[in-house]
């Protein structure tokens, strides 16, 4: 897996399991912590949950509290408190966006592979500008309102560039379902083009596409999902969901190998990527 650099994202999700684990070590309990740091208990458990980030000082309190001395371990913690509160590119978009997508987006600018099941559309970091304008849900349970649909499209293109364009450009393996490359998403010439730009996107290296087709049969798995890996292993694997109802960040091992398995089932059943390409300029050679 290629070497990242660790952003705020990452450094705060290392940070709430240390000190998680420290606590623990301590045998103490969250109330117990939180009454002798004389903090609300919903402080402390934002911190360990990772949702807010924590200053320096208040984490050294914490190890002196949980009995934790080695000056290297401690460094090491306060480190992360510092790199946890680091402003990124996407800190001035969090107010804009959905929780749970803000912290997907931390995530992806951290993650070393990003692996894609996209049943109707395409992934944001492969949209055109024109596709992503028209792909944005302008009603149902997600719908962003018409005077925000415009900074939903510059977030996109900004993650674009962050990402793709940065110095150290994670690995991107996507699988599509037939029925994105063939929903008439803003239009014929808006298909015609995004199909395009993806074959294009193709050449470049770390990026590879499959097309699920329709010939593999009935596709059960309905909802779109993301899961990210790290350089890192102690910074375990994610899945980003997002459905009808719900966008939800999951973290939990046993659920993230599921995922992982359904996607390598996926890859299992779905062309090449030489053929994917060559689907993808076919169709968009149909639309003229």
């Amino acid at each position: 897996m290629p070497a990242r650099h660790q952003g705020p994202t990452i450094g705060r999700r290392r940070l709430r399991a240390a000190l998680r684990r420290a606590r623990e070590a301590a045998d103490l309990t969250q109330d117990h912590v939180a009454r002798q740091m004389d903090w609300s208990l919903s402080k402390l458990i934002r911190i360990e949950s990772g949702s807010v980030s924590v200053s320096t000082n208040d984490v050294k309190a914490l190890l002196d509290l949980y009995g934790v001395r080695d000056h290297q371990q401690v460094a090491q913690m306060v480190e992360l408190a510092r790199a946890a509160r680091r402003r990124a590119w996407w800190s001035g978009y969090k107010d804009r966006v959905p929780p749970a997508y803000a912290a997907y987006i931390g995530l992806e600018a951290d993650a070393a592979v990003l692996q894609y099941f996209q049943p109707i559309s395409f992934p944001g970091l492969l949209q055109t500008e024109e596709y992503a304008r028209a792909v944005i849900p302008a009603d149902g349970p997600h719908h962003v309102p018409a005077a925000e649909i415009e900074s939903r499209v510059q977030i996109r293109l900004a993650r674009q560039h962050a990402v793709l364009h940065g110095a150290d450009p994670p690995q991107i393996e996507v699988i599509l379902d037939e029925a994105a490359l063939r929903r008439v998403t803003g239009g014929t010439r808006v298909l015609r083009e995004q199909l395009r730009h993806v074959a294009t996107m193709c050449a470049r290296t770390g990026i590879t596409v499959r097309v699920l087709p329709f010939t593999a049969g009935s596709n059960t798995v309905l909802g779109p999902f993301v899961i990210l890996r790290f350089a890192d292993h102690e910074d375990g694997d994610v899945v980003y969901v997002e459905s009808a109802l719900v966008e939800e960040i999951i973290d939990r091992p046993a659920d993230v190998r599921s995922y992982q398995h359904v996607f390598d089932r996926l890859r299992a059943e779905s062309l090449s990527p030489a053929d994917s390409v060559a689907l993808l300029r076919r169709i968009a050679e149909e639309l003229g």
